[in-house]
Parts: C-alpha cells; structure tokens; sequence
C-alpha cells in the first residue's frame, strides 16, 4: 500500500481511518521535491487514434534509495487517470521500472486485470496495452470535445435509470409537467425483455400527459457509445449471449416511438444539468444514488471524450478500505458517495436499513436523519468529509469552477448536511479553492433533476 498515508486534520465521524488520496500524493511530492526535484513521469492515455490526454508528474530518480515507492503512487494515479480520462493503450514515460511494474499489475492475471478487461475488449474494443517509453516519447495530448443537450424546445421525454428506480419526466419547451419516480430492480434480472418493459411502460407515462412527442432523452450509469450501453452496472444479470438485445435495447424504443433519442452516462447529465441551471462552465456534476456517478461540462461548455467513471477511481488509500464487489478494489468512489456508503456506515451508529428495495433501505436511514438521530447525522456528516478531501483531488484533475451535487443519497436533511460538512474540509485544508462553489439544486431537482436536463439531448429533426 501507498507508503505516503497522511490522516486528514478533519476526520469523517464514523472513520476515523479514512486516508484521502490529495494529502498522500501532496506528502509524496513534497518528499520528492526535498530529495533534488525528481524525475518527470508522463502517462498518455490513447482512446483513439485522434484522441488522447497526457499528465505529467515527478517521482523519484531510478537509482534513488526511495524509488520503490514509486511503484504504488504510479498505480494509483494510474487507475484514476483510466476511469477519469479513460484509454486502450498507455504510454508510461519514466523510469523503466514503473512501466514493467503497471505491466505486471495489469497484465491478465494481475491485480488490476479488470481495469484492463474492462477498458480494453469492453470500452474500447482493443486488446488493454501499456508501452513503458521516456517521457520524451510519449504522443502530444489531443482532446476533442462536443456540445451536449441545451435543446429545450418542443415536447420531450427525459428519464434517468438508477439501480432503484427509474426517474421520467415530461418537458414542454424546457419545463417539466410532469415527473415520476418508478421503483425497479434490474441489476439481478436476467432477461433483457424486463429492462425493455419496465423502460417502455415508463416512457409511456410520460408520453400520456404531452399532446404530442418529439424527442426522448436518456441518462444511465455506464459506459455509452452511439446509444449503446458498452458494459454498465444495471444490466450485469444479463447472460454474455443475450447482451446484445440491451445494446440494440435503445434504437428498438426509439424505433417504437417513433422520434430521435439519446441516451449517454448519467454523470453527463449530472454536469448538463448544472450547468444550465447555473448559467456558467467548468461543472463537474456528481450524483449519488445506488452508486456514483459524475461528468464534466469544460470551461467552453462543452464535454470531452473522457469516461469520468469516478465511481471506481480511488478516494480512500488506506489499507483496510472497504472493498467494491465488481471491480475488487479498495476505496472506491462508489463506496463512499453513494447509497452504498450509507448501507455501510449504519451499522456503526446501530441502525438497521430495513425495506424490500435498495431505495426503502435509503429511506429508512434517511427517517432516522429526520427524526434527529444524532448516529444518522454522523452518516451524512462523515460523507461530507469524504467529499471535501475527495473535491480537492478532483480540482487536481478538472478545472472548476463548480461541483453540483444531487441523487437520492442528498435528499431531505442529508444534502445540506453534506455541503456544509465539505465546505468547512475545503476552507480548512485547501484555501486556494475558495472559487470553488459546491451546490445542491432545490429538492425537486435534487431527485429528478437528470432526467429534466436529459429530456434537452437529442436535437430535432426538421420535418
């Protein structure tokens, strides 16, 4: 484990061993800086061929008596480099050692082979690759970017898929009129056909309050490529014969309903959505529900072709972090912005989710924050700390200017709590992010928020 492991002056209340990323890689840098400044270390990170990001840091020289712990500082970045930023192929430019170490690392049998299975034959259809090189030889960034949304004309569909529910609204001329709230369970259904109906029968709630339909927008965790759902969380029950049914799942409903529709990640949406409403750029938007989800809208208003899966990008290095069931790893996002984290706080503070469904199980913690339950307070409290060390690695990443939150896990008293707790790490710890404004939308918003700024995706087609 990461040999840099500084405790936070602001502890979460209900983990006292929570180690944040930001102030290990400051303490690395810092040590690094102390023994001459280091060598540079530079991964490109190729999606295609016409796309890719670039990241430079320092770690110490091969011959340093330090050098091993080079290793695990570069794993770690690493690994949010590829959910952030995503890639198939990755130039590691820097001391040799640190490429033959990733190699292994994610090499089919090593420690990281579902990272490198996951962006490699399912994300970008390419064999996962890491080339160690110099630093001089790693290609130049090329990002590209496009527009997303902000088309609020005519009568529309938006609907957002959680893995407790389904969120549906019906927009006219950019307001909504009607918005729903449809509890399912897909992560363990099997058949593609329960997907198809429990998606349809609530698209068609929707179309029965509009006089007419233009367009149908959508937002889902995941990874999506042309409406194609590549690989995401929900549909993981679905046997690897029938998987191509949800891949097409979205052009048939389309087909069916007879206009265009667009569906892409939920965390997109999250940013879209933020970044509308506040009239500004530079929004990373982060939704926790059943997991976490997150997208950037750029400082010009546009998203780039980044995968901004947060919810496995590292947040907790300690070694006893709790471990995601899916990918296998320690101290993942989704463990602790998300209804997931409140499930396993709980049981400190001796509360018991009860409920048939995940979303039940949320709201019977939430009752307890409501009636006054101090224990409860402590959950929301302790994911507030998590967020304001974990916004600070972020801005190490992203240039912002605003995090909007929102998601089930934030609503009632739990949101507010969230931002006040974050704030107080932010002004503590990190007063060069003063500029940072962290939001929450109004309650309404706070729970169909996605699927309102979904409905703005596809742009019409003039008849």
């Amino acid at each position: 484990m990461f040999s840099f492991l500084v405790p936070p002056s602001i502890r979460p209340p209900l983990d006292p061993d929570f180690r944040p990323p930001i102030l290990s890689h400051r303490a690395f840098r810092e040590a690094v800086m102390a023994e001459g400044g280091g060598v540079p270390l530079v991964f490109g990170l190729e999606r295609t061929e016409n796309d890719v990001s670039r990241y430079e840091t320092i770690v110490f020289p091969p011959d340093h008596p330090r050098a091993g712990e080079n290793l695990v500082y570069a794993e770690r970045l690493l690994k949010f480099l590829l959910w952030q930023r995503g890639a198939w192929r990755v130039y590691v430019g820097g001391p040799a050692a640190i490429g033959e170490y990733l190699q292994a690392v994610y090499a089919p049998d090593g420690e990281r082979a579902f990272d490198a299975r996951f962006m490699g034959e399912k994300v970008y259809l390419q064999p996962f690759t890491i080339i160690p090189c110099t630093a001089t030889d790693v290609p130049p960034a090329h990002e590209s970017s496009r527009t997303l949304g902000r088309h609020l004309q005519g009568h529309r569909i938006g609907f957002d898929l959680g893995a407790s529910d389904i969120k549906v609204s019906a927009v006219v001329d950019g307001q909504a009129i009607y918005s729903n709230e449809i509890v399912w369970e897909p992560v363990q259904q099997s058949d593609p056909a329960y997907h198809y109906q429990r998606i349809r029968a609530a698209l068609r709630q929707a179309a029965a309050h509009l006089s007419h339909l233009d367009a149908i927008g959508g937002s889902s965790a995941g990874v999506y490529v042309d409406n194609q759902p590549r690989v995401a969380s929900l549909f993981r029950g679905i046997p690897p014969e029938r998987y191509g049914e949800i891949r097409s799942m979205f052009r048939r409903l389309a087909d069916e309903f007879g206009v265009p529709l667009v569906v892409v990640n939920d965390g997109e949406v999250t940013a879209l959505a933020g970044s509308m409403s506040l009239e500004d750029n530079g929004v990373l938007g982060i939704a926790m529900g059943s997991s976490e989800a997150a997208g950037y809208v750029n400082l010009q208003g546009s998203i780039t072709g980044w995968l901004n899966e947060l919810a496995f990008a590292p947040v907790d290095y300690h070694p006893a972090a709790p471990v995601d069931e899916w990918s296998g790893d320690r101290g993942v996002g989704a463990l602790y912005f998300s209804q997931q984290c409140v499930f396993r706080l709980a049981p400190r503070v001796g509360i018991t989710p009860t409920g048939d469904t995940k979303a039940a199980r949320l709201k019977s913690v939430q009752a307890h924050l409501e009636a006054g339950h101090e224990g409860a307070r402590q959950i929301w409290q302790s994911i507030g700390v998590y967020l304001g060390y974990t916004l600070a690695h972020y801005a190490e990443f992203y240039d912002l200017r605003h995090v909007l939150i929102l998601g089930r896990v934030t609503s009632g008293s739990g949101g507010p709590i969230i931002l006040e707790t974050a704030r107080k790490v932010l002004d503590a710890e990190f007063p060069a992010l003063a500029h940072l404004h962290i939001q929450l939308p109004d309650e309404k918003s706070r729970r169909v928020g996605q699927s309102i700024a979904a409905a703005s995706l596809p742009q019409l087609v003039s008849r």
